[in-house]
C-alpha cells in the first residue's frame, strides 16, 4: 500500500507490517448468517457506549449462551483476513469459537456497534479511506462511504445514533457522517483537518488516532498524534457541523493516541504513544475543555514498548492498559474518584502486539487482540480486586487488531 506521508509510513511500520507474517488463521471464510447472532437486545441494556468504541461494562445479569464476538483485520497484507471475523465466546469460560467472515470490506481494522445493536460499523483503513455499515440479522454490508482522508483508523458511534464518528490517521482529518433509520451510512457531512498546532518532533503531520464523544454527550473529542493536541468540538446533532472550541497540547513528542473517560465523567485517562507515558485529564463538561496532567508510567520498563489503549470498569476501580512491545496489560487502581492513577502491576498478554483491547457487556472478561501473533487473548477479570487471569489458550485469528465483544 502507498503511503501518504512519512508518519504515515511509520506507523505501517510498527501496526501493519508487524503483523504480516503471522499466518494464523481462526476464522472460515464463508459469509452469511452464523450461531454468532446479533445480540438480541440493543447492547446498551447491558453497558453503554464508550468513548474508545468498545463499551463501558454495567452491572447487569451476567449473560447465558454464546455470545457473539466480531473481529478486525487487515485484508491487504501478508496472512491478513479476508474481511470481517465472525465468532462467538463462552461467557462463563470466555472460549471463542470461529463461525465465519463477513466478506466484501477492506482492511476493517477497528469497529464499533450502533447503539440499537443492529449495524456494525468498520473504518477501512487504506489510502482512500472508507467507512462501512453491516446489518447484523443477516450480515449485509449496507454499503461504504469515504471518509474524505487517508488511514481511517477509529470510529465511533455518536449517543444518539443519528452521526459516526470517524479518524483519519494518515491525513490528520475528522470525519462526519449520517446514519439513517436501516444503520446505513449517508454522504459525508462535515470534515476538519488538523492544520495547526505544528507536527510534534518527529512528526511531518497530523495524525488523527480517535474521534468519540465526551460522557455528557455536549462535545465530541479527537486526539492526534502528530499534533500533540486533542482537540474538542460541538456537533450540531441536527446538521453533522463541527465547530472547535477548545484543544488542549500534550508535552512535545507526547503522541497520544486515545483517550478514555472515567465513568463518573470529569476524569479521563491518556495513552501516549510515542514516549510510552499515560496522563491523567480533567474534562470541563461546560466548555469541552481538557487538561492534561503530568505523564505517568506505564510500568513497561525501558524497553520499547507503544502504549494503545486504556479500559475502565464500570464501577470506575480500574483501570487496564494495553502495551504493545512489552505484550502485556497495565493495571491501575482508580483513585480520588477518577483524578489519581496508582499503578499496581502489568500481567503478560500471551500473544504479541496486543492493538485493542474490549470488555464484554457484562465487564467480567477483557478481549486483547494481538497484531502480530495473530490471536486473541481472554482474561477473566476479579471485579473485586481487578486482578486479570488467563482464559485458557488465545484463539488464532489473522492478524487480530480488533475484538470487539457484544
Amino acid at each position: 500500500m502507498s503511503s501518504a506521508n512519512g508518519g504515515w509510513s511509520r506507523r505501517r511500520f510498527v501496526g501493519v507490517l508487524a503483523g504480516a507474517g503471522s499466518g494464523l488463521v481462526g476464522c472460515s471464510t464463508s459469509s452469511g448468517p452464523s450461531s454468532a447472532s446479533a445480540p438480541s437486545k440493543a447492547p446498551g441494556s447491558s453497558g453503554s457506549a464508550s468513548p474508545s468504541g468498545t463499551r463501558t461494562p454495567s452491572a447487569a445479569p451476567a449473560p447465558t449462551g454464546p455470545r457473539p464476538l466480531y473481529l478486525g483485520t487487515y485484508t491487504s497484507v501478508e496472512g491478513g483476513g479476508t474481511g470481517i471475523g465472525i465468532a462467538a465466546y463462552d461467557a462463563d469460560s470466555g472460549r471463542i469459537t470461529g463461525k465465519g467472515t463477513i466478506t466484501g470490506v477492506t482492511n476493517p481494522s477497528y469497529l464499533a456497534a450502533h447503539p440499537d445493536g443492529r449495524t456494525l460499523y468498520a473504518v477501512a483503513e487504506r489510502d482512500a479511506g472508507a467507512v462501512t455499515a453491516v446489518r447484523l440479522s443477516d450480515r449485509k454490508v449496507l454499503g461504504s462511504r469515504s471518509t474524505g482522508g487517508a488511514g481511517p483508523c477509529h470510529l465511533s458511534v455518536h449517543p444518539g445514533g443519528r452521526w459516526l464518528l470517524s479518524a483519519n490517521y494518515g491525513s490528520g482529518s475528522v470525519a462526519v457522517h449520517p446514519i439513517d433509520s436501516s444503520g446505513a451510512l449517508g454522504e459525508l457531512r462535515d470534515s476538519v483537518t488538523h492544520s495547526s498546532p505544528a507536527p510534534g518532533p518527529g512528526q511531518e503531520g497530523p495524525h488523527a488516532h480517535q474521534f468519540l464523544t465526551s460522557p455528557d454527550g455536549g462535545h465530541v473529542l479527537a486526539v492526534d498524534l502528530g499534533t500533540d493536541t486533542v482537540y474538542s468540538y460541538r456537533l450540531d446533532e441536527r446538521t453533522g457541523a463541527l465547530t472547535e472550541v477548545s484543544r488542549a497540547r500534550t508535552r512535545a513528542g507526547a503522541g497520544p493516541r486515545h483517550l478514555t473517560f472515567h465513568p463518573g465523567g470529569r476524569y479521563a485517562y491518556l495513552a501516549n504513544e510515542v514516549d510510552n507515558t499515560v496522563a491523567v485529564c480533567a474534562y470541563d463538561r461546560r466548555t469541552g475543555r481538557v487538561s492534561i496532567g503530568a505523564p505517568q508510567s506505564t510500568g513497561t520498563g525501558s524497553g520499547t514498548n507503544y502504549p494503545a489503549q486504556f479500559l475502565v470498569t464500570a464501577d470506575g476501580s480500574y483501570a487496564y492498559l494495553a502495551n504493545r512491545g512489552d505484550n502485556s496489560l497495565t493495571r491501575y487502581a482508580v483513585e480520588a474518584d477518577g483524578a489519581r492513577l496508582r499503578l499496581l502491576d502489568t500481567v503478560p498478554v500471551g500473544g504479541d502486539f496486543p492493538r485493542q483491547i474490549g470488555f464484554s457487556p457484562d465487564g467480567r472478561l477483557l478481549f486483547a487482540a494481538n497484531q502480530r501473533s495473530g490471536t486473541v487473548s481472554v482474561f477473566h477479570v476479579n471485579t473485586k480486586s481487578g486482578a486479570l487471569r488467563l482464559a485458557g489458550r488465545p484463539f488464532a485469528s489473522p492478524v487480530a487488531v480488533c475484538a470487539l465483544p457484544l
